[in-house]
């Protein structure tokens, strides 16, 4: 299977699909018109009020026009905020007391790719039975549609990336930004981070470089933030003079990948863990969150402050903010450069996570790369393997048996496929929300131990 013939994917992280095949405008209407009568049900309102936002891939506008057709069409009044960061919509639902928000987008998948994320009224990700029957009423297509007279109205709002900006601002320690004066390279992918990216860094005082800058949906590289994707960003911080870091955003700009003054990628299990390091240092301590999947270098850095912790969940935004809000923490994310700063919103946000950055460089008074050089340092191996060359998602349950009986005399945790702890290292192997494939992350001292570590994995699996 090749992944223009990829499925619908539909998990607890929404709905996404090939534009065009299996992310169409029928399905965009059904999935808003699913949400729109979950609402309707759940809140017992008659006119829910939903804010949608769009990541600005070309494909978004034709598949958010539907599906604000199926939400009205249920009942439900829309604000429209267009191109917007996915973390926008979370504020932006706050901010007008919405009842839930509906972002289109398919975040760092290609360009083929589009897909739909749903929101509820606190701004969070659905937690996973919530998920489910949103997409159960998709599935069966049990929607309430309704009447001629009834039809929900669509209004208009134009603000909502100057009202995140502020929300970050009147977070962080904007002063101290300042003062420095920055000079930072910004890669926003010509996607939806682009106006609120370089808003907020200009605001914090620095001289911003912009490549990738202009909202035209058409990426200008491989849209998912990673090393061999960030190569012009890396240039560009080398050829800048008094260049402080690079910030790359993805497609909706959730996740935050970091380059620094010397042009290195630092790798985006780094982007929470030096968020984390500064907001322990501003509070004294609390608890974090952190997906399975997720670097030990965060708990390593939370237990210099004592009474920290970090509470572990499955992968998926919603699973983490799951973990986070109990606790009472103050900071939660995923090694895939996404940071979720509760003051601001719920969602993995990219503008937080650059302002936190810049808050650490300012107070410590010291270079990127040499903040990093003191972090604790693992190496971390990321294989994927197309659902379909395995047995497809029916050989996923018994593989994962297999390996919880292969390393029975290790820590196990099956709260998302299986992770297993060894003295040394770990190795998680589970399938993906978001694509159809299969996923086995190893970490370890040296790169010899992580990869020794999956290949024992998938032998044990048999895949």
């Amino acid at each position: 299977m090749t992944t223009n013939d990829a499925p619908l994917m539909l998990s607890v992280s929404g709905a996404r699909g090939i534009v065009g095949k299996t992310m169409t405008p029928e399905v965009a209407a059904a999935y808003g018109g699913a949400f729109g009568s979950f609402l309707r049900a759940s809140t017992g309102k008659a006119r829910p009020r939903v804010v949608v936002g769009l990541d600005g891939r070309i494909s978004g506008p034709p598949l958010a026009a539907a599906a604000i057709g199926g939400i009205t069409a249920t009942g439900c009044d829309v604000i429209d905020i267009g191109v917007a960061m996915t973390p926008t919509v979370g504020v932006m639902i706050g901010h007008h007391r919405a009842d839930g928000g509906l972002a289109v987008t398919a975040s760092h998948n290609p360009i083929q790719w589009n897909g739909i994320k749903c929101l509820d009224g606190d701004g969070l990700a659905p937690p996973p039975a919530i998920a489910r029957e949103i997409v159960d009423r998709f599935k069966a297509r049990a929607i309430d549609w309704c009447g001629p007279l009834e039809t929900g109205r669509v209004d208009r709002d134009g603000a909502a990336a100057r009202i995140h900006v502020d929300r970050v601002l009147a977070n962080v320690d904007a002063a101290s930004i300042r003062a420095r004066r920055f000079t930072v390279v910004l890669d926003s992918v010509n996607g939806s981070g682009c106006l609120g990216g370089r808003m907020m860094l200009e605001e914090l005082g620095c001289r911003v470089e912009h490549i990738f800058g202009e909202q035209t949906g058409i990426f200008g590289h491989v849209p998912e933030p990673l090393a061999e994707n960030l190569v012009d960003l890396a240039a560009r911080v080398r050829m800048t003079p008094g260049a402080a870091c690079g910030f790359a955003q993805d497609p909706d700009a959730d996740r935050l990948a970091i380059v620094d003054e010397t042009g290195r990628f630092i790798g985006e299990e780094c982007t929470l863990v030096l968020a984390a390091l500064r907001l322990l240092q501003r509070t004294g301590g609390g608890a974090l969150a952190a997906n399975l999947s997720t670097s030990r270098m965060v708990d390593d850095v939370a237990a210099r402050f004592p009474g920290s912790r970090v509470v572990r969940t499955a992968v998926g935004e919603a699973n983490v903010v799951a973990g986070l809000r109990p606790a009472n923490g103050i900071l939660g994310g995923e090694g895939n450069g996404g940071v979720i700063f509760p003051p601001v919103c719920w969602v993995r946000d990219s503008l937080s996570a650059m302002a936190l950055v810049l808050e650490l460089l300012a107070h410590e008074g010291k270079p990127l790369s040499q903040l990093v050089a003191s972090l604790p340092r693992y190496a971390m191996v990321k294989r994927k393997m197309e659902l379909a060359a395995v047995g497809g998602m029916a050989a996923v349950g018994p593989a994962l048996a297999k390996v919880k009986a292969a390393f029975a005399a290790e820590r196990i945790s099956d709260v998302d496929g299986v992770r297993v702890d060894f003295a040394d290292g770990w190795v998680h192997l589970r399938a993906s929300n978001t694509e159809p494939i299969v996923r086995v992350i190893a970490e370890a001292p040296d790169d010899a131990r992580a990869n020794e570590l999956c290949d024992l994995c998938a032998r044990a699996a048999g895949v």
